[in-house]
């Protein structure tokens, strides 16, 4: 059964980074934008309301409750980032172009506990959630979602009983997908129609990026590798093993197998400091 929080995310949050569209060329011009901008980033505060609703209508193809807006204005159980162009020439310096929404949530209640190597003992582990990431058409390919999800990643850091970064990502979101791999994020899970959409079913990936020490359990296929490398070494050994020794066959017509013998120099090897009896 899936626990309160998350039955009102999977209602109400649930473009959860749909729509990003960022190639990462931080120093690039967009041709759209007239002057050079200077991106800075701050936190999302009340005055950014209305313009925080305006982007998720235009970016992503859900509506979005009241009530995520002003948690995420007022910091209810929301932390968020905002991005502004402070040399925009139209007095707008200090608009919304981009932002980040996040929650932090126990680790023990999140749908990835199956997922992290951590101390269940603790109840006090938490993740970080990205809610929602957008930046607006004419500030995109200038790296602004790169480094708003670095703020993220900052700050779960930060937390030191903080495990990881975790998000949902649209499957056919290929810029997304692109830049999430490109930032180390992990490609753990496929979750068939995660969202509906207009009365369609679409597939979401899950990524996860670990901090201060969280990590995956080891998986089937990380299994299998550790196995198949233990064999190969294995293997290894005992054709060195092989090669150092000599087959000696017996004389006549003795049935007996060959015996193997060790050269001269490994016999004083083994035998040094050895006692027989």
């Amino acid at each position: 059964m899936l626990h309160k929080w998350k039955q009102e995310f999977l209602y109400n949050f649930k473009s959860i980074t749909y729509f990003l569209g960022i190639n990462d060329t931080s120093l690039m011009v967009n041709p759209r934008i007239q002057h050079r901008p200077t991106i800075c980033y701050r936190p999302i505060k009340p005055s950014d309301l209305e313009t925080l609703e305006r982007i998720h209508s235009d970016v992503f193809p859900i509506r979005y409750e009241s009530e995520f807006f002003q948690s995420v204005v007022n910091g209810c159980d929301v932390v968020s980032w905002a991005a502004v162009d402070r040399s925009r020439p139209d007095g707008q310096s200090d608009e919304l172009i981009g932002f980040v929404t996040a929650r932090i949530i126990l680790a023990k209640d999140s749908e990835i506990a199956d997922l992290l190597r951590y101390d269940s003992s603790r109840v006090d582990q938490t993740l970080v959630y990205i809610l929602t990431l957008g930046v607006v058409d004419a500030y995109r390919n200038l790296g602004i979602a790169t480094a708003l999800i670095r703020e993220v990643i900052k700050y779960a850091s930060s937390i030191p009983v903080c495990r990881a970064v975790y998000l949902h990502v649209i499957s056919y979101n290929n810029p997304a997908i692109h830049l999430y791999t490109k930032m180390s994020f992990n490609c753990i899970r496929r979750l068939h129609g995660f969202y509906l959409i207009n009365g369609q079913h679409y597939d979401s990936y899950l990524f996860v990026y670990y901090v201060n020490g969280g990590r995956s359990p080891c998986s089937p296929l990380e299994l299998v590798t550790v196995i198949v490398r233990c064999m190969k070494t294995g293997l290894k050994s005992v054709a060195a093993k092989l090669m150092m020794a000599k087959v000696k066959w017996p004389k006549g017509n003795e049935t007996r197998g060959p015996v193997l013998t060790q050269n001269k120099r490994m016999t004083n090897i083994e035998c040094s400091g050895l006692e027989y009896v």
